[in-house]
């Protein structure tokens, strides 16, 4: 009989488990724990490259206060608020603490407050109080698909009356075309479309994508995806790219693997237009989920790491 000394003998060990993919994302602060967290659940590496600095300012808030102040508060003149972004509720909203009673009364036409997808969380029940001590006055209008396109539709016939859209003021970038549009498609609609800038889109200097930039240069570059949720994103990394001696054309042949994705049609289009080809479009953009889920669907069809 053989008797094997299994010390003598170790069993063959597994072969190593493949690095986890890294994947870089260019998301304004505002957004980036929520996108890094999805990442993070998905089991891949996330890498935080942001090109934008989108915030409100002293001046943003006081030019969305007057629409707000005391005694005859020009908010009541409108009969709705139509918000294309998180940041825009945010900034409306710490105008909104500043004063001291709600500058809607309780009596009058319903009054709508428009968000979209995820965003519209932060119109919920304390935010209603500080706009109308009536929330019943109050209709929060989410549209069925998360584009400002869709929001005016949703919105209806303006028939002369006024929307306040809290928008970007973009510096250091090209305006993107979305805002614009959407205004346009009020006006088209009947509304009275008024502007007011509640917060700073601005480009951020290339510091934050050094570390890309370090993992791009190595022998086998470690950047499996790049995320852009945002057309002023792709122009603000074109921009840092540039500062360091090099364009989309370099990235891609330093990261051949690399797959880059866009948060919904309307980001891949501005991307396009950049110059920055988009290999995977997220079909569901009321959330982030929606993105990460595009890119765990191209990569189990294709086994990128088998």
């Amino acid at each position: 009989m053989i008797v094997l000394n299994l010390q003598q003998y170790p069993p063959p060990s597994p072969p190593p488990s493949p690095p986890a993919p890294v994947i870089a994302f260019t998301t304004p602060e505002n957004y980036a724990g929520r996108l890094s967290h999805l990442i993070r659940l998905k089991g891949w590496v996330p890498l935080w490259c942001p090109t934008l600095t989108v915030e409100p300012t002293l001046h943003t808030i006081s030019s969305l206060r007057r629409y707000l102040h005391f005694p005859d508060p020009p908010l009541r003149t409108f009969s709705a608020v139509a918000f294309t972004s998180r940041t825009g509720i945010s900034a409306f909203s710490e105008a909104l603490s500043a004063v001291d009673s709600p500058p809607l009364p309780p009596d009058g036409d319903i009054f709508t407050i428009s968000a979209l997808g995820k965003d519209a969380e932060l119109l919920g029940e304390s935010f209603v109080l500080k706009l109308c001590d009536r929330p019943a006055r109050i209709r929060v209008l989410i549209p069925p698909v998360a584009t400002p396109s869709s929001l005016a539709e949703a919105l209806g016939l303006g028939e002369g009356r006024k929307v306040l859209c809290p928008v970007p003021a973009v510096i250091g970038l090209e305006e993107p075309p979305v805002v614009p549009k959407f205004l346009a498609d009020l006006r088209r609609r009947g509304w009275v479309a008024v502007e007011v800038e509640a917060y700073e889109t601005r480009w951020r200097r290339g510091v934050a994508v050094a570390e890309l930039v370090r993992m791009m240069e190595e022998e086998e570059c470690g950047v499996e995806a790049m995320v852009f949720t945002s057309t002023a994103e792709v122009e603000g990394l074109l921009k840092s790219l540039r500062e360091v001696g090099l364009d989309w054309g370099m990235v891609r042949r330093m990261c051949p693997r690399m797959v880059a994705a866009a948060h919904g049609p309307v980001t891949a289009a501005g991307a396009e237009k950049l110059g920055v080809g988009i290999d995977v479009v997220s079909s569901r953009f009321d959330s982030f989920r929606g993105i990460v889920d595009a890119l765990q669907s191209r990569w189990n069809y294709s086994q990128p790491y088998q």
